[in-house]
């Protein structure tokens, strides 16, 4: 009788989780003997038969305050080390998140443990020299955009596109009429997302909140939307902007995108989010305030000319960027304003956006992932 399967799985941040997760939900409905150990956040603690921490919920992006953690980091080190060797996991399964979860490819490397990276880093970004390393310590890369496996091919690894994962969660885009043919008193729907993580969240949401301020002195009936976290705190966001705001300033937590995909226009934290978006065929602009050190090293190694998805992946600025000292409520107003005196361009943005949304594939990528690495181990 063939042994259950024991697979570690690691994510580090919020979007990692949410795709390691419908991975081993995916896994265990293929194999239901499939036993998971993990380390990530919420949705992973739910599904994993034994879980070690909650990385993703500790807001570790960027150069310097990833540092902070590092006792952290070289305690868990330790532990997976300990995983591995008294466990011997049939494989390991990395998600996104290169930082520590390289360190933890050199460990599974070191013990003999076949593995594998979903959702693979954006290393063709940014230090590219780390493609050679993730060729060295995988057996098979899961990348998620259409022209990432011939750039791992040329690094040496071992890359296969099997479509985007958030196909798997997203809904089909809603139809939108942007036939408006009074603006002024159009009660536009204006949605507000400024992250996932800690210190975006406290620079982007005064500057989102005020830009709402603004639009409403021109556009008097538009509705304004902020989306949260499901576990968020909305008098933080109160605090945050400085009063209590009024009624038609709604905090929205849902995990459907059924409101979001009602947005006229979004003001957008780049990142996943703005992949999101596209996919839901809303219009966005995209802003981007790093703490000022971070922001600095970032200049030195992005090698990419735009910082959000949709302009890298249709090799354009289909959607405004507004990049540190530039992410003010001037120039999101000025973006807001201008879309919203002028609909059709709202109406173009979103049939681009659409056309994205076909060149990433079908849903069901995490049941295709999940067949082909245990299909591997067998």
């Amino acid at each position: 009788m063939e042994q259950p399967k024991t697979i570690f799985i690691s994510a580090g941040d919020i979007s990692g989780d949410i795709h390691a997760a419908h991975l081993v939900q995916a896994m265990k409905e293929l194999d239901p003997s499939v036993r998971v150990i993990a380390i990530g956040g919420p949705r992973l603690k739910e599904c994993a038969d034994e879980f070690i921490i909650d990385l993703a919920s500790q807001g570790l992006l960027g150069f310097i305050e990833p540092l902070k953690k590092l006792p952290l980091f070289f305690k868990l080190i330790k532990q997976v080390r300990s995983v591995l060797q008294t466990q011997k996991p049939a494989a390991f399964i990395a998600v996104d998140f290169y930082g520590l979860n390289h360190q933890f490819l050199k460990v599974a490397k070191e013990e003999q443990i076949p593995a594998y990276y979903y959702v693979t880093p954006q290393v063709w970004a940014s230090r590219q020299y780390r493609a050679q390393r993730l060729a060295a310590l995988t057996k098979k890369m899961y990348v998620i955009y259409p022209f990432e496996p011939a750039f791992h091919k040329e690094r040496g690894g071992n890359a296969v596109f099997l479509g985007n994962p958030l196909l798997d969660k997203m809904p089909a885009p809603l139809p939108k009429n942007f036939d408006i043919q009074n603006p002024t008193t159009y009660a536009w729907k204006l949605g507000l997302l400024p992250g996932s993580r800690r210190g975006e969240i406290t620079r982007l949401t005064p500057v989102f909140y005020q830009t709402f301020k603004e639009i409403c002195k021109t556009y008097p009936n538009t509705q304004a939307y902020i989306f949260l976290l499901p576990d968020a705190n909305e008098q933080d966001f109160i605090e945050l902007i400085g009063e209590q705001p009024p009624a038609n300033f709604h905090f929205v937590k849902e995990t459907d995108y059924k409101i979001r995909s009602q947005m006229d226009f979004l003001l957008a934290c780049s990142g996943t989010a703005t992949l999101e978006n596209a996919l839901l065929g809303v219009p966005m602009l995209v802003a981007y305030k790093l703490f000022a050190p971070t922001y600095l090293i970032a200049r030195m190694v992005i090698k990419v000319k735009y910082i959000s998805l949709v302009n890298l992946l249709v090799d354009k600025p289909l959607v405004k960027e507004l990049i540190q000292q530039d992410a003010t409520v001037q120039n999101c107003n000025a973006v807001v304003q201008d879309m919203f005196a002028h609909p059709q361009k709202l109406a173009d943005m979103h049939r681009e956006l659409l056309a994205l949304r076909s060149s990433l594939g079908e849903p069901g990528v995490a049941k295709r992932a999940a067949a082909d690495i245990l299909g591997d181990l067998k």
